[in-house]
C-alpha cells in the first residue's frame, strides 16, 4: 500500500504500434467491446483525433513528464492541435477529481477499467486532513472491491469453481448470444432494475413483474413483456429469476398467493439472486423441485450502479445445468460468476462477504466522524441509495446469526450491527450504506 495522486480522466502519452507517442485520456470502454486478451491494458481516446484504442500499460506515461519528449518527436499541424485540445482540457479540469488515496495500486487501476473510480467521488470529502486530500467515498460506494477480489481468487483457486468471465469467454466481435430460452424477473428494487435493463440491451427475452406495478412501465417501454402475478411469469418462461429485499419476501413470492409454486412445471427454473439466509434457500430449493422445478441460488455482491453497469459478481450453488443454462444471463448482468456446489453455500458465502463490508463501512464512519471531531471539515454528504443501509444490516443479522447456529463468535459484526440499527432508529434505512455515518454524529 502507498498513497497514489492520480487525476481521473488523466492525459497520457499513448504508443500504438508503430505509430508515435500521442496525448489521450483514459476513459470507459463501450460495454459491448470486446477486452484484448493478454498483457493488460486501458481503452484510450486520443485528443485532436478523436481516435481511440486498446493501449497496454507499459506503453502507458503521464503527460506531463513527457510533455517535451513528445514534441521533439513530433512536429506536425495535427499534434499540435491535440497538444492544444489536452492544455484546454486540463485548464477546464483544473482542481477536479484529484485524488490522493492509501489504496493498493492494482485495486486502483481495476477501478479505472471497469469505469468505477470518477463514481466514487461522488461521496464524502475531506480536505487537508494530514495535509492529504482523502476521499472517503472510495470506501463508501466500493463495497469492499478489495474483499471481493480475494474472495473471487478463493474460489478460483480453492473450491475449482467454474468461472464465467462476463463477455469476454464467449462474446462473437463484442457481443452476447442471448439464449433462446424465455425469461422472467421478479423483483424491480435498485439491484433488479439494472439487471432487467443489461438482459433487454443483450436482446434477451424478459418478462417482468414487480409488487408495485408502476416499476415495470419503463422495462416495457423498452421491450419487456408484462406479468400480471409471479405464477404467470413462471409459466410463460423457461427461466425465472427473482431479486427482493429478505427471506420473508423472498418465501412470500414462492409459497403465497398466486405465487411462484403454482406456476412450476417440470423443467421450469428458478433462481433466487436474494441475499437470505442458508435456511430459506434450503426450503424454497426443496419446494420447487418437489414439483419438478429446478433450482439455483445466485445472489450478488455490488451495487446500484454496479448493477447498472453490468458488473456485478455472481455466486452461485445448487443445480449446475440450470448455471450453465444461464451463461448469457450472467454474461449480461455481472462481470464474473461462479458456481460454488451445493445450494446454501453461495448464501453462506454472500453473508459472510457482506458481515465483512458492512463491519468495514461502520469502522470507517467511525474514523470520518473522529477525524471531524478533531477539526476536519467534510464538504459534502452524499447518501443517495447505492446499497440501502436496511438491507446490509439484515445481512448482518444474518451472518450473526449463522455464527450461532455453529457456536462462532462474531463480536465485530455484532458491534457493527448495532451501529446500523442505530442509524436505522434515525430514520436513514432507506440512504445508503455509508448513512452509518449518522449513528456516530446523533
Amino acid at each position: 500500500f502507498k498513497i497514489l495522486t492520480y487525476r481521473l480522466n488523466i492525459c497520457f502519452r499513448g504508443k500504438l504500434g508503430r505509430y508515435p507517442p500521442w496525448p489521450g485520456k483514459i476513459v470507459s470502454p463501450p460495454k459491448d467491446l470486446k477486452k484484448p486478451r493478454g498483457k493488460k491494458c486501458f481503452f484510450v481516446k486520443f485528443f485532436g483525433t478523436e481516435d481511440h484504442a486498446w493501449i497496454k500499460v507499459e506503453q502507458l506515461k503521464p503527460y506531463h513528464p513527457h510533455k517535451e519528449e513528445m514534441i521533439k518527436i513530433n512536429k506536425g499541424k495535427r499534434f499540435q492541435q491535440a497538444v492544444d485540445a489536452v492544455e484546454e482540457y486540463l485548464k477546464k479540469a483544473k482542481g477536479k477529481d484529484q485524488v490522493s488515496i492509501l489504496f493498493p495500486p492494482w485495486l486502483f487501476h481495476d477501478l479505472i477499467a471497469s469505469g468505477q473510480l470518477r463514481r466514487f467521488v461522488a461521496g464524502f470529502k475531506l480536505l487537508e486532513c494530514v495535509h492529504l486530500e482523502c476521499v472517503f467515498s472510495l470506501f463508501c460506494h466500493t463495497h469492499c472491491l478489495v474483499i471481493l477480489r480475494i474472495v473471487c481468487f478463493l474460489l478460483e483457486k480453492d473450491t475449482g469453481s467454474t468461472s464465467i468471465q462476463a463477455a469476454d469467454s464467449t462474446a462473437i466481435n463484442g457481443s452476447i448470444t442471448p439464449t433462446d430460452k424465455r425469461i422472467g424477473f421478479l423483483g424491480l428494487g435498485l439491484m433488479g432494475s439494472g439487471v432487467v435493463s443489461n438482459l433487454l440491451k443483450m436482446g434477451h427475452v424478459v418478462t417482468v413483474w414487480n409488487r408495485t406495478a408502476e416499476k415495470c412501465d419503463l422495462f416495457v417501454q423498452e421491450g419487456a413483456r408484462l406479468g400480471r402475478t409471479p405464477a404467470e411469469v413462471v409459466s410463460m418462461c423457461d427461466i425465472t429469476f427473482s431479486c427482493v429485499s429478505d427471506p420473508k419476501a423472498a418465501r412470500d413470492l414462492v409459497l403465497g398467493p398466486s405465487g411462484v409454486l403454482q406456476g412450476i412445471r417440470p423443467g421450469k427454473c428458478y433462481i433466487e439472486m436474494s441475499t437470505v439466509d442458508p435456511e430459506t434457500i434450503t426450503e424454497l430449493a426443496q419446494v420447487i423441485t418437489s414439483r419438478g422445478g429446478r433450482f439455483l441460488e445466485a445472489p450478488v455482491s455490488g451495487s446500484q450502479q454496479l448493477s447498472n453497469d453490468g458488473m456485478l459478481v455472481i455466486v452461485a450453488a445448487g443445480d449446475r445445468s440450470v448455471y450453465e443454462d444461464c451463461s448469457s444471463c450472467f454474461q449480461a448482468m455481472g462481470k464474473t460468476s461462479f458456481f460454488i456446489g451445493e445450494a446454501g453455500n453461495a448464501a453462506r458465502m454472500m453473508l459472510i462477504l457482506n458481515m465483512v463490508q458492512g463491519s468495514f463501512m461502520a469502522t470507517i464512519a467511525e474514523g470520518l466522524t473522529l477525524a471531524q471531531a478533531t477539526g476536519q471539515d467534510i464538504l459534502q454528504g452524499n447518501f443517495k441509495p447505492d446499497y440501502y443501509l436496511k438491507h446490509i444490516q439484515k445481512d448482518l443479522r444474518l451472518a450473526i446469526s449463522m455464527g450461532d447456529s455453529v457456536n462462532h463468535p462474531t463480536p465485530m459484526a455484532a458491534a457493527a450491527n448495532e451501529v446500523y440499527k442505530r442509524a436505522k432508529a434515525l430514520d436513514q434505512s432507506d440512504n445508503d450504506m455509508s448513512a452509518v455515518y449518522r449513528a456516530y454524529i446523533h
